[in-house]
């Protein structure tokens, strides 16, 4: 029976180690198969205004007593507005109860894109004589194509609603102009040729595809509820971001090795567990930024080795609990139990603490604030699962298969006795 049993721990412990190191494996090296990629890290992770460069602009609600629903809406309003024109990963946060930021990675023109986040996208056509006959609520979907003509336009598909009421207003006024207004400035005044019941018009006169692009998305993501205007606009240099990654990765990378190294010399065989466990953290870490597609930006990173060091500090404290309880002459395995859970309440406390202040700041903060914020309290959930189930059920498998065995491999001298 016992030999089963430590089989079946050498077996879990065997399938463990294998498991952590084949997902670190893949995430930092990536892997095709059958056609379908994971991505590595570097791949996968949407990197920060301040790590590839961009723009940032600091839009204000120039209405005052704005609700919360009409400020989410807007906010919304802005991402869609943004990524319609072809910009993709950016990161809009609130700050304070009138202001918008958005922060766009990658070389952009600041001007354009102040330009269109600016317009309030109210969308009009009026028949000659003056009267709206249609708005942008009208609309069901808008892109921008080239005509036979090769030209760039905006192609319009209207609703239900849209669509029976352009049907009579194209019948009633053939031959006559239909001009379409966005934001009250004439964007196309064409002549109607016959009554249109497919519900699709064509917005021309673009100058280039990116202008109807652009004229596109803004219509996609309809009309803004508020008036806003850009207050602040900072454009950050690509060789700024290009000199910051290389410089984080490696200042992130040495910084992590000499915690192993520390962990493996000073704790010998159950700091090899810790760092193994560690490996584990990290992984799991870049993989939640990866899927919740955080933007990891420089503060990031710092609140990401911050967590390292606060999940090293949590094997310590066990670590240490462990070796109190093995000098009061118990049995290793007795004490391994003990010194677990000893150490969980302080574990738990230091944490909490660090994790209430981490959400005053998400709450309080903005930009590169909030980032760090949420790095941070990510991280602490994770390292409080690394520490205190994934160490604890690999120094448990090695205790149970013999690889812990010695007070020696844990520092303590046979013998000794707490004074």
């Amino acid at each position: 029976m016992k030999g089963r049993s430590k089989s079946k721990s050498l077996t879990l412990f065997v399938l463990c180690i294998i498991a952590i190191i084949s997902l670190a494996f893949a995430g930092f090296k990536g892997f095709v198969v059958a056609g379908w990629e994971f991505k590595s890290f570097d791949k996968a992770i949407t990197k920060g205004l301040d790590l590839q460069g961009g723009v940032s602009v600091l839009m204000e609600i120039q209405e005052d007593d704005v609700s919360y629903d009409v400020r989410q809406r807007t906010k919304q309003l802005l991402e869609l507005r943004v990524n319609k024109i072809g910009v993709a990963e950016t990161v809009v946060t609130e700050e304070g109860d009138k202001r918008i930021r958005i922060d766009i990675p990658g070389a952009y023109d600041s001007n354009e894109i102040v330009e269109s986040l600016s317009k309030t996208g109210n969308l009009e056509f009026k028949d000659a004589d003056g009267n709206v006959v249609l708005t942008g609520k009208d609309i069901e979907k808008a892109t921008s194509i080239l005509d036979d003509t090769s030209s760039p336009v905006v192609s319009l598909e209207l609703n239900d609603e849209g669509q029976s009421k352009f049907a009579e207003v194209t019948a009633n006024n053939i031959g006559k102009t239909i001009s379409i207004y966005m934001d009250d400035e004439l964007v196309s005044s064409p002549v109607v040729q016959s009554t249109i019941t497919n519900g699709k018009a064509v917005i021309n006169g673009m100058s280039s595809m990116d202008e109807a692009t652009k004229l596109a998305g803004i219509i996609s993501s309809g009309a803004l509820p508020v008036t806003i205007k850009a207050v602040s606009t900072e454009s950050v240099g690509a060789q700024l971001g290009s000199e910051a990654l290389p410089n984080a990765l490696k200042a992130g990378a040495i910084g992590v090795g000499l915690i192993f190294l520390f962990m493996i010399v000073y704790y010998r065989l159950p700091g090899i567990f810790a760092s193994i466990a560690l490996t584990l953290y990290i992984t799991l870490l870049l993989i939640v930024f990866a899927e919740m597609r955080v933007a990891l930006t420089l503060p990031g990173i710092a609140a990401f080795l911050l967590t390292i060091g606060m999940a090293v500090d949590a094997n310590i404290l066990i670590f240490e609990r462990i070796r109190e309880e093995l000098t009061k002459g118990i049995s290793i395995k007795s004490a391994v139990k003990a010194g677990f859970e000893n150490a969980m309440s302080s574990i738990v406390d230091s944490n909490s603490t660090t994790f209430i202040a981490a959400l005053i700041l998400y709450f309080i903060g903005s930009g590169s604030v909030k980032g760090f914020a949420v790095t941070l309290m990510i991280g602490i959930i994770l390292s409080l699962f690394t520490a205190l189930i994934v160490t604890k059920v690999l120094i448990n498998l090695a205790v149970d298969i013999g690889l812990l065995k010695n007070l020696g491999q844990f520092r303590v001298k046979r013998g000794a006795k707490n004074a």
